[in-house]
């Protein structure tokens, strides 16, 4: 049981955030590895760009109807273009690679919070309920 639906498009983004952080890093490990070039991930169809939604439920008739746009996307692996070429062919920036690492590891942090919030709000809902 999941705490409620946004909490499968939470998962799926830390997958994400997971993959691109071993991309970041073999980019990294190659950057003296001749030919080379440059690779990174794109999450296709993003949140805001999905046709599919989540329905929250509505128990009672003073809540707000709510929908939530679902992500329905898969993970595709590019080449990054128009990037500066070393002489050997390697197109590998150090600074780009590790800024865009620590920005993926600020971004995997702030999504681990929410699905903790996100779970913390489910146990509180259950506990509140037995209560009644």
């Amino acid at each position: 049981m999941e705490a409620s639906g946004v909490t499968e498009l939470l998962f799926k983004q830390l997958n994400f955030r997971g993959e691109r952080q071993k991309v970041i890093s073999s980019n990294i490990a190659n950057i003296d590895t001749p030919d080379y070039k440059t690779k990174d991930l794109r999450f296709k169809n993003e949140l805001d760009k999905s046709n599919d939604s989540l329905q929250l439920k509505v128990t009672n008739k003073n809540h707000m109807q709510m929908e939530i746009t679902k992500e329905t996307s898969s993970v595709k692996m590019y080449q990054v273009d128009g990037l500066e070429e070393q002489n050997d062919g390697n197109n590998v920036n150090l600074d780009t690679q590790m800024s865009q690492q620590a920005q993926n590891t600020m971004m995997f942090t702030a999504i681990q919070n929410s699905i903790k919030k996100d779970s913390a709000w489910f146990k509180s809902m259950i506990d509140s309920s037995s209560k009644n």
